[in-house]
């Protein structure tokens, strides 16, 4: 099996918990929240038949190394913007479009509504879709999921957690931090 064909993965702990990181040599393909054994084999095992690939563990990967030290900074608040290579093969169609919208114009401490996001890749009325992308989303915080939110204020859905949700928010500012 040639190069192109392994995605080099590790668990790295963080603020919301263990998270999967997968990279391809196009760059990270994969975030994964809550990646205990269980749920970390389960991904894994999506990972190997979605992208038909060799799968290695490997912490200490040069591809791993800047999304690391990114999400390490990112968590420290000292980052507010990935800048990292995403490979986006295991999303394609509306919701590629929709994920690549909310990458590049939502900011860090800003959040825009399923609506919004309908709109600005001109489908309004699109907002149920626009949710079924964010829950599609396979690079969560990179591409921040979490800053979309119900036009009434709601918290809305949230792939790792509304708790996941409210501490990401709160790390950026948006809502305030929990008292404990």
């Amino acid at each position: 099996m040639n190069s192109n064909g392994v995605v080099e993965w590790a668990v790295v702990e963080s603020d919301i918990g263990p998270l999967l990181l997968a990279a391809t040599d196009s760059g990270l393909v994969s975030v994964v929240f809550h990646a205990r054994p269980a749920v970390r084999d389960r991904a894994l095992a999506q990972l190997r038949s979605r992208l038909g690939a060799e799968l290695v563990e490997s912490p200490v990967s040069a591809r791993l190394a800047e999304p690391i030290r990114q999400f390490a900074a990112y968590f420290a608040g000292t980052l507010r913007d990935f800048s990292l290579d995403l490979d986006w093969s295991l999303t394609s169609g509306f919701n590629r479009q929709v994920l690549r919208e909310l990458s590049a114009g939502v900011p860090y401490g800003a959040v825009a509504g399923y609506g919004d996001l309908a709109e600005r890749v001109g489908q309004p009325g699109a907002a149920q879709a626009v949710g079924a992308a964010m829950g599609s989303n396979p690079l969560p915080v990179v591409v921040p999921c979490h800053r979309v939110v119900e036009r009434d204020g709601g918290l809305g859905g949230f792939g790792g957690g509304l708790e996941t949700k409210r501490r990401l928010l709160a790390l950026e500012g948006v809502l305030p931090q929990p008292l404990f």
